[in-house]
């Protein structure tokens, strides 16, 4: 959990820096750091990249709300596209990732977060 803290402040450090694309990127890598170490705390282990699908799992073990696996599936089409700049047909992804795209990562990683950290 620890881990996945320091990588949602990157995130807002990215925001901060108008590197949207990378706030986007390292949203996704904290809610996906976050929900590992819920399993991690039930003795199991959390396996993937797809945060929609690690929040299904995990709710096998725990409630998850529908809105927490909404947020998943959000971040997880930022796995790939915000870092490759073959993601799009175009351009790069600084190209296409805006202020509010950020903003609506760091908004859903930290609901993921605050959910992992009850469990």
């Amino acid at each position: 959990m620890r881990q996945a803290k320091r990588d949602l402040q990157h995130a807002r450090n990215a925001r901060s820096s108008a590197d949207y694309e990378w706030a986007c990127f390292a949203a996704q890598q904290a809610a996906e750091k976050g929900l590992k170490s819920a399993f991690q705390k039930r003795g199991k282990e959390g396996w993937g990249h797809a945060v929609a699908g690690l929040c299904q799992a995990l709710a096998n073990e725990m409630p998850v709300p529908q809105t927490v696996v909404d947020a998943g599936r959000r971040l997880d089409k930022h796995y790939i596209p915000a870092r490759y700049p073959n993601g799009f047909a175009s351009g790069t992804p600084g190209d296409y990732y805006m202020e509010q795209d950020a903003d609506q990562a760091i908004k859903d990683a930290d609901e993921i977060l605050r959910l992992c950290e009850s469990a």
